[in-house]
C-alpha cells in the first residue's frame, strides 16, 4: 500500500475540517468540523504505523488514546453548548460574549460620580434589564 492515498485523504479530511472550524457559526458545527481533524489525525498515525511496520504499533496505541480524548472533548463541549443554549436561546459562535467583558465596559470606575442622576430605588431595576437582555 502506498503512502501517499491515506496521507492524500487524511489532508483532504482536515482541510474540511479546519474550513468547517473558521466558516461555520454554529457550536455543534464547529465541534463535528473538531472531531473531522482528529479523524484525519488518526488516519495519519495509523498509516504511518503500517508504513513503518513499527512492531510495537505504536502508531495504533495512539490513536486510541486520541479517541479517548475527542470523546471526552465532544462530552464536554456538548454539554457547555447545551448550557449555553438554554440561557442565551442560540448556539450562535459569533453572537456569544462573556457577560463580564460588557458590564465592565459599560460602568467604569468613577462613573457614579459623573451620572449620579438616577436614585436608589431605580437601580436594583436598572440592573435587573441589563441582566435580562445580556442573558
Amino acid at each position: 500500500m502506498h503512502l501517499a492515498y491515506p496521507a492524500v485523504l487524511a489532508a483532504l479530511l482536515f482541510c474540511t475540517g479546519l474550513y468547517g472550524v473558521l466558516a461555520r457559526r454554529n457550536a455543534i458545527l464547529v465541534l463535528m468540523s473538531v472531531e473531522l481533524m482528529l479523524n484525519a489525525v488518526n488516519l495519519n498515525l495509523v498509516a504511518f504505523d503500517v508504513w513503518l511496520r513499527d512492531a510495537l504499533h505504536s502508531g495504533q496505541a495512539l490513536t486510541l488514546f486520541t479517541i479517548a480524548i475527542a470523546a471526552a472533548e465532544i462530552g464536554i463541549g456538548m454539554a457547555i453548548v447545551l448550557a449555553v443554549y438554554r440561557n442565551r436561546g442560540s448556539s450562535d459562535v459569533d453572537r456569544l460574549r462573556d457577560t463580564a467583558e460588557t458590564d465592565a465596559a459599560e460602568t467604569l470606575p468613577g462613573d457614579e460620580d459623573i451620572h449620579g442622576t438616577e436614585d436608589q430605588a431605580t437601580a436594583p431595576a436598572g440592573k435587573a434589564k441589563k441582566a435580562e437582555a445580556t442573558a
